[in-house]
């Protein structure tokens, strides 16, 4: 059964991605997979997400397109790194799960998620936000187009209505 996770790899082959970057995360899972079956995508484990900016601009100017996928919480740590992507002017996707929102367990997730967008937009990356499934595969074109043919930093927030809430077998509240 195809999901939204497919149209993303499937987004992926249209643009000749060769390289995908990512941390463990739960709401990537089924993409990292498929990347990993590929014989035409290469993926690698970040130890932290600032790597993945660095290894992006590699791979850059060794003539492939990459995209990044993290979480929200791991954005902060990318910070100093986005500031290559204008400095060397290379294009950058990333994708992100969006934690802090909508019906969120951990109230240590709602900083950093609310702090995303504007942290993002403060170093010069054009946000492409999307909730439900059937904006997905149109949404992550759009941002690789912006990326790899505009030249720009762009990133998709996979926001956390779209993703599912995460309760890792807590009991559901009775209504």
């Amino acid at each position: 059964m195809s999901d939204w996770r497919d149209d993303i790899f499937e987004v992926f082959q249209d643009h000749d991605i060769k390289q995908v970057y990512h941390v463990p995360d739960a709401g990537h899972s089924r993409l990292i997979e498929a990347c990993q079956r590929s014989n035409a995508i290469r993926t690698l484990a970040l130890t932290t997400e600032e790597e993945g900016v660095a290894v992006a601009a590699g791979a850059w100017l060794g003539g492939q397109r990459s995209a990044m996928l993290m979480q929200s919480s791991g954005v902060g740590n990318t910070v100093n790194m986005m500031g290559l992507t204008k400095t060397l002017r290379f294009p950058f996707l990333t994708l992100i799960t969006m934690r802090g929102e909508y019906g969120e367990f951990n109230s240590w997730q709602y900083p950093m998620g609310r702090a995303t967008p504007a942290v993002l937009e403060a170093m010069g990356v054009m946000l492409y936000p999307v909730d439900e499934a059937r904006e997905v595969k149109a949404t992550v074109d759009a941002a690789a187009r912006t990326a790899f043919n505009g030249g720009q930093a762009a990133a998709v927030l996979l926001r956390q209505k779209l993703i599912g809430i995460k309760d890792f077998g807590k009991k559901k509240a009775k209504s």
